[in-house]
This record gives structure tokens, C-alpha cells and sequence, in this order.
């Protein structure tokens, strides 16, 4: 026989064992099945967080410095950085005027806790900004209705705003939003834009925003804000050297002295990628130390379960190597037994997944988030191999067993 034609037969016996014993098989399979499942799970979580913070993250810009009192994503005692000087608008002026490696600058304040109101509505918990008409660049935004802030809108301190749009549908589902007067913090202000979708990050709605001129910051919200310098690199490969600048141009600006250590911090879009890929890490390492162990406890039914199939037919394999059966005909036929019933286990967790994916994905669009649990084909095809493995490898001492028998031995078997 060709070795096809063996694969072939060894195919078809390995079936038909299977449909012979649906019950014992299918009891076998639960294993595999929920160490499938949980993998296919993880993996397609992890996956559509990934694209989904890649998208949210990306409006920050892999060039932009952000120049402030505290680091991003520090695990630090708190009282490390609580008594820092804070940074001024004079500071940011003088910065401004020395920096030869930024293509655009901007002074950031913000608040997390103010009000919007319109009529009867109210938002409480928003994010508060007060911007420049530079800050559109460097934060990457796009403007869906309306426009964005004006050089006489901060010049003047007009009592304007731009809306995230998330509080635009939630004020004003069925109108147009520009030109109406909403309430921050009990003062009125014009709407003259609404910024297109953002999304969330991390569980963060950054869409429930507002944006006043940096001006009226100073006179509504906080007389003396904390301000977040933002520097934008001419290109992005000049990150590193645009970061040293602001460094030494900043501690010179701060009259810090050589050998002590930075009173501020220079973040980066970097800092929350590592935190993420850490955060992805965790999950994943805890995902698949969970499918791990329900892939060991399915191997191992597989094992027992094939060690009886051997030894109900020592007689078949007998007669088999009697006529002329190979070891390694015997061999293929009862490790694709095995493949067969975890793939079928594959299957099955793969198609319990799917619609459990697809429901995390609607619920999470539903409460204004943009995550989506995507089940790409890499995944099924990972989750599928990984299922025919586990029986291949759980198969192989029982396959190896049949194999070595002694056809005479096993004819005399009853």
C-alpha cells in the first residue's frame, strides 16, 4: 500500500470507531472543549482590545511630549512627585521660544470632574480641557460639526466650547448642536464644534470631553491650573532628540541644579503602550494557564479512553498485522482516533465562542464603547491545531502500545 492509501484507510477506521462509541467520545471531548473555549476566548479579547487601543492611542501621536508634574502609568509613592513645583504659563512662553527640534507647541489644562448642562440634561464627571488652536494638531482631533478653537477665541476669552461626541448625542440626539448655549459649571458657553468619535481607552470614555479656550480655564475653572506642556516632534524619528531638548532646555527653565534629579516628568504615548502590552500579558498568562490545565485534564481522558479502544480490539489489531499491517499503519490509525475526537472538541469550542464573542462585542458598542471582540481566522485556525495536537500528543502512548503488539498474542486475545 502507498502511504496515502494508508492514511487513507487509517482515516476511515478512525471514523468509524468514533461513530461507534458517540457517547465515550463525546464525554472525552469535555476537556478539550473548555481548554478550547477559554483559549479561543482569550485570544479573541486580547485581540480586539488590541485593535481597539491601537485606534484610541494612536490620536495621541507617537511624536507628541507631554511635559507635566506626574508620570504616566507610575506605581510610585504618590508623595514622590505630590510636592513638585507646579508648571507655569511664563515657563511654558519661555520654553516655547527656545525649542529649535518642535514643529508645533501647546499649554494643556484639564479638570475630571466638571458639569455640562443643557436645559433639564446634565453630565457630571467630564473631562475638561482647556486647549489652543495648536492643540488640534497635536492631539490629532477632527472636527465633525462646527470648527475648532479660534487665535481671537483665546486671545479674547470668549465663552465658547467644542463638545465630545458623546455629550452632543446625549444633549442633542436630534438637532444640531452648534450655535446652542450649554452650561460648564454653571457658565454658559457657545457650542461651535463637536468632535468626531473617539472611543474609549482602557475603559476611559474619551468622548465624554469638553474643550474651552485656555484663557477662560484660568478664569472659570482654576485661577492657578497645573499645565501640561504638549511639544510635537518635527518627525517622528526626531522624538528622542526633540525629548532630550525639552529635558535640558526645561531643567535649565526650572534652575534645577546638576545631579539632582527632574521635578517633572516628559510622558510619552509609549509609557500606556507598555502598560497595555503588560496588562495583555497578565490576561493572557492567566488565560492559557487555565487552558493549559483543561488541556491536560482532557489529554489525559484521551489517553485512558484510547488505552480501551487498544484493548477491546487487540483482536482487530491482530488480524490487521496478520494480513500485513504496518506498526506505523496501526500507529496512524489510532493517533488520528485521537486528533479526531479533540478536533471535533476544536470545533465545538470554537462554535461556542463565536457567539460569545459577538455578544461581548454588542454589549461593549452598546454602553459607548468602540472594543470589538474580533474572532480572526489565525485564532480558529490556532485553537483547531492546538485541539488536534493535544490528541496527537495525549494519543501517542496508547498508538505506540497497539503499534508494538505481537500479532500472535494479540489473535489468542479474547
Amino acid at each position: 500500500m502507498t502511504l496515502r492509501s494508508e492514511l487513507g484507510e487509517s482515516a476511515r477506521i478512525a471514523v468509524a470507531a468514533i461513530r461507534a462509541n458517540k457517547l465515550r467520545s463525546g464525554l472525552t471531548t469535555l476537556g478539550v472543549v473548555i481548554g478550547i473555549l477559554t483559549a479561543t476566548l482569550v485570544g479573541t479579547m486580547i485581540n480586539g482590545m488590541g485593535e481597539a487601543f491601537t485606534r484610541s492611542v494612536s490620536s495621541m501621536g507617537s511624536d507628541v511630549l507631554f511635559i507635566g508634574r506626574f508620570p504616566w502609568m507610575s506605581f510610585e509613592d504618590y508623595r514622590i512627585y505630590r510636592n513638585r513645583r507646579e508648571i507655569t504659563f511664563a515657563q511654558y512662553r519661555e520654553l516655547e521660544s527656545r525649542m529649535t527640534t518642535a514643529a508645533v507647541m501647546a499649554p494643556q489644562c484639564e479638570a475630571f470632574q466638571a458639569s455640562v448642562a443643557y436645559e433639564r440634561r446634565r453630565a457630571k464627571g467630564v473631562w475638561l480641557l482647556g486647549n489652543t488652536p495648536e492643540s488640534l494638531i497635536i492631539r490629532g482631533l477632527t472636527v465633525a460639526q462646527g470648527r475648532w478653537l479660534s487665535a481671537s477665541d483665546v486671545s479674547s476669552g470668549r465663552p465658547v466650547c467644542v463638545l465630545g461626541s458623546y455629550l452632543a448625542e446625549s444633549f442633542f440626539p436630534n438637532d444640531n448642536p452648534v450655535g446652542k448655549k450649554v452650561r460648564i459649571n454653571d457658565t454658559p458657553y457657545e457650542v461651535v464644534g463637536v468632535l468626531d468619535k473617539m472611543g474609549s481607552m482602557l475603559g476611559w470614555n474619551q468622548d465624554n470631553q469638553a474643550v474651552i479656550p485656555i484663557s477662560r480655564f484660568q478664569d472659570d475653572i482654576q485661577r492657578r491650573p497645573d499645565y501640561v506642556i504638549t511639544v510635537k516632534a518635527l518627525k517622528p524619528e526626531a522624538v528622542s532628540e526633540t525629548l532630550e531638548e525639552a529635558r535640558s532646555l526645561f531643567r535649565s527653565i526650572r534652575k534645577i541644579e546638576p545631579g539632582r534629579p527632574d521635578d517633572f516628568a516628559i510622558n510619552q504615548q509609549e509609557a500606556i503602550t507598555k502598560f497595555f502590552d503588560g496588562f495583555k500579558a497578565v490576561l493572557g498568562s492567566f488565560g492559557f494557564f487555565v487552558t493549559g490545565l483543561s488541556l491536560f485534564v482532557g489529554g489525559i481522558g484521551i489517553m485512558n479512553i484510547l488505552f480501551v479502544s487498544v484493548t477491546e480490539r487487540t483482536k482487530e489489531i491482530g488480524i490487521r498485522k496478520a494480513l500485513g499491517a504496518k506498526r506505523r499503519s496501526i500507529l496512524t490509525q489510532f493517533l488520528m482516533e485521537a486528533a479526531g475526537i479533540t478536533l471535533l472538541a476544536g470545533l465545538i469550542g470554537v462554535g461556542i465562542a463565536w457567539p460569545i464573542s459577538w455578544k461581548i462585542g454588542e454589549i461593549a458598542r452598546a454602553n459607548g464603547s468602540v472594543f470589538e471582540a474580533r474572532m480572526s481566522w489565525w485564532i480558529v485556525a490556532l485553537a483547531l491545531f492546538v485541539s488536534a495536537a493535544t490528541g496527537m500528543v495525549a494519543g501517542f502512548i496508547p498508538a505506540w502500545r497497539a503499534s508494538r503488539m505481537n500479532p500472535v498474542d494479540a489473535l489468542r486475545s479474547e
